[in-house]
């Protein structure tokens, strides 16, 4: 045998099973076992990873999900308070509409009683002036009164005169 043979080299075909050989092959078995050990490891510390990473995807969906949930209930209500100030500017249109016809009627009622009033004015105004009227009616009647009283005193006068002379 060789230098190279016994210390590592590439072996010939005498030392095939020599003991060296046998525990270079034990330690390759060995380092193979740790290698799958540590193959092993890996793969449960993957695993474990992978776990928790499903986990927490669970997690986040769950997260996710009462996100969206939350997102849902809030454009909900954000619709139901369209809603309220649709029917609140609704209303609010019916009011001013409302208030408008109130207004025009009682413009329509005030220019109603200002005409009354004017008429009754005018109608005052009538009265007045037929109360003159009677007045100076009844006024000139008296004059004609006096003056028919006067004349049946001449008369009488011119009567009696007449009798004193007829004597």
């Amino acid at each position: 045998m060789s230098g190279d043979d016994q210390h590592g080299g590439n072996p010939g075909p005498s030392a095939a099973g020599s003991p060296q050989q046998a525990e270079d092959r034990r330690e390759g078995a060995e380092q193979d076992r740790q290698d799958a050990e540590g193959a092993r490891e890996a793969s449960e510390g993957s695993r474990r990873d992978s776990e928790q990473n499903r986990s927490e995807a669970e997690t986040a969906h769950a997260s996710n999900e009462a996100t969206r949930q939350q997102a849902e209930r809030f454009r909900q209500l954000a619709e139901e308070a369209r809603e309220l100030r649709d029917q609140h500017r609704e209303a609010l249109e019916a009011l001013r509409t409302q208030r408008e016809l109130l207004r025009e009627a009682a413009e329509s009622a005030r220019a109603a009683s200002e005409e009354a009033r004017s008429a009754a004015e005018d109608a005052r105004h009538a009265a007045v002036e037929a109360i003159q009227a009677t007045a100076d009616s009844l006024h000139a009647t008296l004059e004609q009164m006096k003056a028919i009283e006067e004349l049946r005193r001449t008369l009488r006068g011119v009567r009696d005169l007449n009798k004193l002379d007829l004597q």
